[in-house]
């Protein structure tokens, strides 16, 4: 409406103006200022009008001229005009009127407010009103509208109970009333907790898609600066920016950067954090109510959230997004398998049994990386070589081909890689292993891949001992092979997993005879770092015991089995010697003391065969990743 009221006047003006050119007086003759002279002179001159150098007259007859007078004074020429008889008339100086004197008057004092003005928006971070050095009190959580949210639910999978936790969210969103008309309220908080990667982000976001609302999304680290009182005033902003776009979802990722325990002796009452916090608490749950605003926050650390964080009314509903089991990585694979083209062999069920204990982020990298693989070799579509190469680099490591290793290096990371493979292979309960090499990945000389055969949700006593034991097999075997004085320092990995099995064993998972199934160690729940040990010198002394015997036990263990088949250990040596990579096929030949089978040209149906044995996850907690570092370069 705007735009062609502007238009018409810009046509009212322009017809204006040709009217006004057909209006006017006929063409003005232009005389030399001489020949002006001699017509007054000639009594020719009727009348004329004098501004300035301009001189404009009629003649006797009626036509019109006009003339420029020099630079010259010609002070004659008033006497001429009237000595002649001639019309003399003066041009009235021209005065601004009262609002242009006061525009010039006042134009000084407007342009300094302007430039004012315009530096206090730039330090408040200019239109927006976020970066500048004065906007530390404004909200740094970024708007998404209903349109810029393409994500839903059709992009999340692996977490169906995660997805059938917040659905309900959607509904409440899409139609309130339903829910209000039987007395129900919209949560207030949901609260999502897992493993990095497993795609709580995503799944907010999908929330956000489904239900078609205003999305506000921000880092429980921009809360807090070092100015006392900005990260209260920002949450104060941000509810309050809520407010206005209701019904919306408040989307906080990584909260325990905000939202750790109170009173943990860092600051004090005044610790800007734990003021940050309090007036989140106050926004979420206090006198003023936030109808239609759902506060959706995740993190990987919720046992150290503050409890009033946690309690009804504020966070209601606390969803875990773990990892995800082999069915939800076949269906994560099939998502992000949409963009890539591939062979007609490739089947993501064997890939999702391949890759146990894989996070949905770590699914997304394999098949990019798999791309990336086809890619460099030129190929149209990826297969299932591809997605093995993927499987391993982001499991073992990149292969460091370009690496000079000495004969005795190459000699004692084959016997290192052998001891771990042997020991691995003859252990109770221990996972298959599913490859061996001596090339260097990494950060580690060679690798010792292993596969669990099924899904685990919990150890034995029994299997965590087998896994000490094949971490210490390749130090075993070094000192098999070059006595104690040449045991290298490339078992440091494989200690520090053994020493953590030992420790959980003893401390926190109760496998410890003498000790039996108590907790030593700082009271979950506790601010880190301002605990104490519930338990007294003299079982500090036990606890060490345990964990050495244990250890120890392990190692001999590992020795004995090593020497019982020397030869087996020599035999793979020399395999990894000859081939540098053995595969589960080959290693079985050699545990069989059956001659070892050279390696095969890459078949899909050989890589099928192999993979459909299965294998699954392992979330015990706080297990390490499953492949086995080889020698390091250094420690």
């Amino acid at each position: 409406m705007a735009k062609n009221l502007v238009l018409w006047l810009i046509i009212a003006v322009v017809l204006l103006s040709v009217f006004q050119n057909f209006n006017s007086p006929s063409a003005k003759e232009t005389l030399p200022y001489s020949n002006f002279v001699m017509e007054v002179q000639a009594d020719r001159v009727k009348e004329v009008n004098i501004d300035g150098l301009i001189i404009q007259g009629t003649r006797s007859d009626g036509t019109r001229f006009e003339t420029v007078r020099p630079q010259l004074m010609d002070g004659k020429l008033m006497d001429d005009l009237l000595n002649h008889n001639v019309v003399v008339e003066g041009q009235k100086p021209e005065q601004a009127g009262f609002w242009q004197q006061l525009f010039f008057a006042s134009f000084p004092i407007l342009l300094i407010i302007a430039v004012f003005m315009f530096f206090m928006r730039q330090m408040q971070g200019g239109a927006g009103g976020k970066g500048g050095p004065m906007s530390f009190g404004k909200s740094k959580a970024r708007l998404l509208g209903e349109d810029q949210i393409k994500t839903t639910f059709a992009d999340v999978a692996g977490v169906d109970e995660a997805k059938e936790e917040v659905q309900e969210l959607v509904e409440f969103l899409r139609d309130p009333s339903r829910f209000q008309r039987l007395g129900g309220q919209i949560p207030r908080g949901v609260l999502m907790s897992g493993p990095p990667g497993t795609g709580k982000t995503l799944l907010a976001k999908a929330i956000a898609g489904e239900a078609k609302v205003p999305f506000f999304s921000i880092s429980g680290s921009d809360f807090v600066e070092m100015f006392v009182g900005v990260g209260a005033s920002r949450v104060r902003d941000m509810f309050d920016q809520a407010k206005k776009q209701a019904p919306c979802i408040i989307f906080i990722d990584e909260i325990d950067a905000v939202g750790r325990h109170r009173g943990g002796g860092h600051g004090g009452g005044h610790d800007e954090r734990e003021q940050t916090l309090n007036q989140l608490l106050v926004e979420m749950d206090g006198f003023e109510g936030n109808e239609g605003i759902i506060v959706m926050a995740a993190t990987n650390r919720s046992d150290v959230l503050d409890k009033a964080l946690l309690r009804p009314g504020r966070f209601d509903r606390q969803v875990f997004v773990g990892l995800p089991d082999i069915r939800g990585r076949e269906q994560i694979l099939k998502v992000h398998m949409r963009k890539v083209p591939l062979d007609e062999k490739v089947e993501a069920l064997i890939i999702a049994r391949g890759t146990p204990g894989f996070s949905g982020a770590d699914l997304a990298n394999l098949v990019n990386e798999a791309a990336l693989f086809a890619a460099r070799a030129n190929k149209r579509v990826v297969t299932m070589e591809e997605f093995e190469k993927a499987r391993d680099k982001i499991t073992m490591g990149a292969e460091r081909k370009s690496m000079v290793m000495s004969e005795k290096d190459k000699l004692m990371t084959a016997y290192h890689e052998a001891g771990h493979a042997i020991i691995g292979y003859l252990m109770p309960e221990h996972d298959p292993v599913h490859k061996v090499t001596i090339i260097p990945r990494g950060n580690a000389l060679g690798v010792t891949m292993i596969l669990p055969e099924e899904d685990k949700n919990s150890s034995s006593r029994r299997y965590l001992l087998s896994r000490i034991a094949m971490a210490y097999g390749g130090r075993a075997a070094e000192e098999i092979v070059g006595g104690p004085d040449q045991v290298s320092t490339g078992a440091s990995s494989d200690i520090r997993m053994a020493s953590h099995y030992a420790r959980n064993m003893v401390m926190r998972w109760g496998l410890s005879d003498k000790l039996g199934p108590l907790l030593y160690g700082i009271e979950e729940g506790s601010y880190p770092g301002t605990g104490s040990n519930n338990y007294s010198p003299a079982t500090a002394l036990i606890i060490d015991e345990e964990i050495k015997r244990i250890s120890d036990d392990c190692y001999k263990t590992a020795m004995d089995t090593l020497l019982a088949n020397r030869d087996i250990l020599e035999a793979m040596k020399d395999a990894l010697m000859e081939y540098e990579t053995i595969d589960s096929e080959q290693v079985d030949d050699l545990m069989q003391r059956r001659k070892v089978r050279p390696p095969k040209e890459w078949d899909d149906n050989d890589f099928i065969g192999r993979m459909k044995g299965g294998s699954g996850d392992k979330k015990d907690e706080g297990k390490p990743d499953s492949p086995i570092g080889g020698p390091a370069k250094e420690h």
